[in-house]
């Protein structure tokens, strides 16, 4: 169920990639325009979270996130029903508002219901999906396509999101008592920022996830370009590669939830930004060594999307420890952050590409030594011990 959740938000953004031309043929838009489509979305789940932590450490999660689903199913029904590019961008604000909650309210959930080792065997199975959809979304909208109009992503997005609603309200209690709920006040919630800001490892960790899913974006945005004009391969291998990447960091996470309880979340975090500053570097070896090939570069690139997933999946759970008593309110700052930040960073990584795939490689390297760097310093020189 969080899983599912989860993936609305990334159905509702990368579904649409395949669909801006004919969206904009349809709408009389200009290309220029298009883009917007996706970032006006995006600017309203980054900025929507912070209100949704304390909203849902007063009024409880259940009411909160049914609320903002509901809200999403009839905002995708207006995209899918409008008539100009101002009226769809206007849904597409809200609905990106909307679906915000759920970044928040699951991982306020699941710190209601676990702590330790136990909420990073479950956070990984949600962070998987937070960072695989992003990945496999686009082969969904194409998909649809295939189908029927553009305007069938919006309808079957709402009405996907209608039928995981149903299933959270029926299967899902309310998980925060009366008597722990926060009165929403100004003092209280700027208080609750700065505990959130000032716990070390909610802090640490949590920038060390901005630099990782940073990585993460780059990779989204620069691989379209590096299929096209590096290895010079038609755009249709490009769901296969985003398809064998997306692979190896769901089974990089299902294995995380089934060995995190033995090994710890610090020795698997630490060893996996080890191995991914370790891939990284092999990866530049051998592309200036002129040994890169399209095959050899998905296989390494496989490999170091899993390491980032078992590091970025365990990195937030970590964050999360000791925000026990205000999950909501620092879920919501630290999923702010680390959306924004990330997006910052993988553009940067994006439009530093410069028909090589090196400006990737350097990404995920630079990555992967700021997130080891600071868990030094979070952990005070301490790695990969096993509490």
């Amino acid at each position: 169920m969080i899983a599912a959740l989860m993936a609305l938000g990334a159905l509702g953004i990368d579904t649409m990639l395949p669909a801006l031309k004919e969206i904009g043929h349809d709408l009389n838009a200009a290309p220029r325009d298009l883009p917007l489509v996706i970032v006006m979305y995006s600017g309203g789940f980054g900025a929507a979270q912070l209100v949704y932590g304390p909203l849902a450490d007063r009024f409880g999660r259940r009411p909160v996130l049914v609320g903002a689903v509901l809200l999403y199913i009839a905002m995708n029904f207006a995209c899918a029903s409008a008539r100009s590019l101002d009226w769809l961008l206007i849904a597409r604000v809200c609905a990106g508002v909307a679906i915000a909650a759920t970044r928040v309210v699951t991982i306020a959930l699941i710190r209601d219901c676990y702590s330790g080792r136990a909420m990073a065997r479950v956070s990984s199975l949600a962070v998987m999906t937070f960072m695989i959809f992003p990945i496999i979304a686009p082969g969904i909208g194409d998909a649809i396509l295939s189908m029927g109009s553009w305007r069938l992503i919006f309808d079957l997005t709402a009405i996907v999101s209608a039928i995981v609603l149903i299933w959270f309200v029926w299967r899902m209690p309310e998980t925060l008592p009366r008597d722990r709920r926060l009165p929403l006040k100004p003092a209280l919630i700027l208080a609750n920022w700065r505990r959130t800001l000032g716990d070390r490892l909610s802090l640490g960790y949590a920038a060390a996830v901005i630099g990782l899913q940073g990585a993460l974006f780059g990779y989204i945005t620069s691989i379209s370009q590096i299929v096209d004009q590096v290895f010079h391969q038609p755009q249709g291998r490009l769901g296969l590669i985003f398809g064998a990447c997306a692979v190896t960091m769901a089974c990089a996470n299902l294995l995380n939830s089934r060995i995190v309880m033995w090994l710890g979340m610090r020795r698997i975090s630490h060893g996996a930004m080890a191995m991914l500053i370790v891939m990284a570097t092999l990866s530049i070896v051998i592309h200036h060594l002129g040994l890169e090939t399209l095959w050899l570069f998905v296989a390494l690139q496989a490999i170091t999307l899993a390491c980032f997933a078992l590091a970025a999946s365990n990195c937030s759970a970590m964050a999360m420890s000791n925000m026990g008593e205000i999950a909501g309110t620092a879920s919501s700052l630290q999923g702010f952050v680390i959306t924004t930040g990330g997006a910052a960073i993988g553009g940067l990584i994006g439009r530093a590409f410069d028909g090589t795939t090196t400006p990737l490689h350097l990404g995920f390297l630079g990555a992967g030594v700021v997130a080891l760097a600071i868990a030094a310093i979070v952990e005070r020189g301490r790695l990969f011990r096993p509490a």
